[in-house]
């Protein structure tokens, strides 16, 4: 692989990692750049206009500097573009670089750009939006959203755990989910999840299977209510397969439709989305271009 001349970098200010963004800036133009473009932004949500900006002087790598949301939202913008982009995971949960075998160091971090190779993954995109890890709804949309902010900011990871055991009480809407054009499950479900990769919020292995440039979305179904069945399902999902616990069910499909008796939070990559009562997921493969440890 080439070394890239124009590098553009866009980075979430609040994220740390190592020696922070003056260490990255450093180790970028230690290599043999031509060009440094660079962007920080105070909220992920703010990112997509500078990764346009970015986007329009044609670089030859694009840095992205943050964590599930930031990445998410480069991401949505960079989908169908040809141009490479390396993750220097500096969030809280960093699941989408931990499920492509990317270290929380900044040194290897930037070690991968330069010297890894370059992967075509797929993207899962509903409402429009693409998201690049999961979505989710339900309990899990309801726990992101009360974990987001300053108790995430406190308690990293541990705040999805402890805002998930508030969301454990009350009734689970009946949900009908059609996967590929069947209905596949019309039941009563506590959260279902669509993932583009095995491991999700707050570690959890929940799609064995998934791979994310086969094609294909992994989708999961939860009927655990109260407490005791949510700590029997995730007991299981940490020693076993997923799908082997009685209040799981799980599938792989292209095309997922949800439909919810009430409205519920969706959350696309850690982040709270609208209450909604109905949403489509399709997979949209080989989106984009990551750059990925070299294979041994």
């Amino acid at each position: 692989m080439r070394t890239p001349r124009t590098i553009a970098v866009v980075a979430h200010q609040r994220k740390t990692l190592d020696g922070g963004l003056d260490e990255l800036r450093r180790r970028l133009t230690e290599k043999d750049v031509k060009k440094l473009i660079w962007y920080e932004v105070p909220k992920s949500r703010k990112a997509p206009k500078k990764v346009r900006k970015a986007l329009s002087r044609k670089p030859d790598l694009l840095v992205v500097w943050g964590g599930d949301g930031m990445v998410q939202r480069t991401l949505d913008v960079v989908a169908g573009s040809d141009v490479p982009v390396a993750i220097m995971p500096a969030g809280t949960g960093n699941l989408f670089a931990t499920n492509l075998g990317v270290p929380e160091s900044l040194e290897k971090a930037v070690e991968i750009a330069f010297t890894g190779q370059h992967r075509r993954v797929d993207l899962g995109k509903v409402n429009g939006e693409h998201f690049a890890v999961m979505a989710g709804v339900g309990f899990d949309g309801a726990m992101i959203k009360d974990a987001d902010g300053a108790l995430k900011d406190r308690l990293g990871k541990l705040a999805y755990v402890w805002t998930g055991i508030r969301h454990v009480k009350g009734e689970a809407p009946r949900t009908k989910i059609k996967v590929d054009g069947t209905t596949w499950f019309d039941d009563a479900a506590s959260c279902v999840l669509i993932g583009n990769v095995g491991t999700i919020t707050g570690g959890i292995h929940a799609f064995d299977d998934a791979v994310p440039d086969d094609g294909w979305l992994d989708v999961g179904v939860a009927t655990a209510q109260g407490a005791l069945q949510w700590a029997r399902a995730l007991g299981t999902m940490a020693v076993k397969r997923s799908d082997s616990s009685p209040f799981v069910r799980t599938t792989r499909a292209r095309r997922i439709e949800v439909t919810l008796d009430s409205k519920l939070e969706y959350e696309l990559d850690g982040g709270a989305r609208a209450r909604t009562r109905h949403f489509t997921v399709s997979v949209v493969p080989a989106a984009v271009t990551l750059c990925v440890p070299a294979a041994p």
